[in-house]
């Protein structure tokens, strides 16, 4: 559930609107957290055109009709997959299911949701934001797809209305366009940030020389040459055995070793190490949420290993909520909708005529989402509170758990 996250502001950052951000602060849309799921960051592959070769795919359906939902005054865009091939289009209705979720859980909403679907395609993005736009959208909610993101951008840039899109990729972030999304660079610099603080110093890092792979090495690179050195850093594509020869022996000089992948990979990474004679028994190994998967539960070379993520109790509570209504499971990323939908309805309740300025949607002391403590950065991406956990017993356990409040 979201609302402004309750901390109290520096004095120096309520000029202006003091008054209405003071009355947002603490806002929150009550559910009871439970316990644990998986699966939550989404690698910047996941959700591609669906053209893409690598991505099998059942037959796309046909383009969804428009669709208003809710009586509210303040009229929100929101752009989904809806009819696209494969997992797209199942992405996009269980996020649509999730939206209705939260404008059914927030009590009297003064907003109306106008649903429109993309079909997964840049031009059906655009102009499901012209509609949206021209039907009375104060704010555009996705769409999913990086390459679709620049495309509802220049529609809404031009009517200076602000887009929250749900892409994982930082690169489509910008003026005006927000990511609410789980972006790797949160999850690199939590763990590394908190390995730092529990002395270790000497990092070395394997991670996979792709788009993802890329975006872990810039934020790795920078925060652990921020707490410590960086010692070895190595990419592996189909072969993995010869950069793992080379990350093996330099393991003496470090005591802490980041694997940034998903659950078959990682595993398949952690094995290729031991074969060169690694022994990670003796050096704290890190991840990114993508380990939370019981593929890297069961493995035995990760054991004790941790890895960022969020909290994972909001997600078991939402997801039985999303069960009871509808019959299914959700996807992960449906809560990035629930959130959204939930953000502009608390935002349109409370803040008036500047409720999507980006005064507003840039508070620093960000809001409270079923994953966490969230806020938007200048830039468009984002920072989002993160859990610590441990590989432990064909689970987790958290060691360290989310904070309460952002720093300055």
């Amino acid at each position: 559930m979201v609302g402004p996250h309750s901390r109290k502001p520096k004095s120096s950052g309520l000029q202006g609107s003091a008054a209405t951000r003071r009355t947002a602060l603490g806002l929150m849309l009550g559910a009871p957290l439970l316990a644990a799921c998986s699966g939550v960051q989404q690698t910047l592959s996941q959700f591609t055109s669906p053209s893409s070769p690598s991505q099998p795919e059942a037959p796309a359906g046909p383009q969804q009709q428009p669709q208003a939902i809710g009586n509210g005054q303040v009229k929100v865009g929101l752009i989904l997959p809806l009819s696209a091939a494969g997992n797209a289009g199942l992405a996009g209705q269980s996020m649509k299911n999730a939206a209705e979720l939260a404008l059914a859980e927030f009590q009297n909403p003064n907003i109306q949701l106008l649903i429109k679907d993309d079909g997964g395609s840049p031009q059906g993005a655009s102009q499901g934001a012209q509609q949206a736009i021209g039907e009375g959208a104060e704010i555009i909610l996705g769409p999913l797809f990086a390459q679709s993101v620049p495309a509802v951008a220049q529609v809404a840039r031009g009517r200076g209305i602000s887009v929250i899109a749900f892409s994982t990729d930082s690169s489509v972030a910008g003026r005006g366009v927000y990511l609410l999304s789980f972006l790797p660079e949160s999850d690199i610099n939590r763990i590394v940030e908190y390995s730092a603080s529990i002395g270790k110093r000497s990092f070395a890092a394997l991670v996979p020389d792709n788009a993802y792979g890329n975006v872990v090495e810039a934020a790795f690179k920078q925060v652990a040459g921020r707490k410590g050195r960086v010692v070895a850093f190595e990419k592996y594509g189909a072969d993995r055995a010869t950069p793992a020869r080379t990350v093996a022996q330099s393991l003496a000089q470090a005591d802490a070793l980041l694997l940034a992948d998903d659950g078959d990979s990682v595993v398949a990474t952690a094995d290729a190490l031991t074969a060169a004679g690694a022994n990670l028994r003796n050096i704290q190994l890190l991840g990114t949420g993508l380990w939370d998967n019981p593929r890297v539960f069961s493995s035995q070379a990760l054991q004790g290993g941790l890895f960022a993520a969020p909290d994972p109790s909001g997600f078991r509570a939402f997801a039985g909520r999303y069960r009871s209504k509808y019959g299914s499971e959700p996807v992960r990323t449906a809560t990035l909708a629930y959130d959204a939908v939930a953000l502009v309805a608390a935002l349109a309740r409370t803040q008036g005529a500047q409720r999507f300025q980006q005064e507003t949607l840039t508070n620093p002391s960000g809001f409270a989402g079923i994953d966490g403590l969230f806020r938007f950065r200048a830039d468009g991406t984002n920072e989002r509170g993160l859990a610590v956990m441990k590989v432990a017993s064909g689970g987790t356990q958290a060691v360290a758990g989310s904070p309460k409040s952002f720093g300055a």
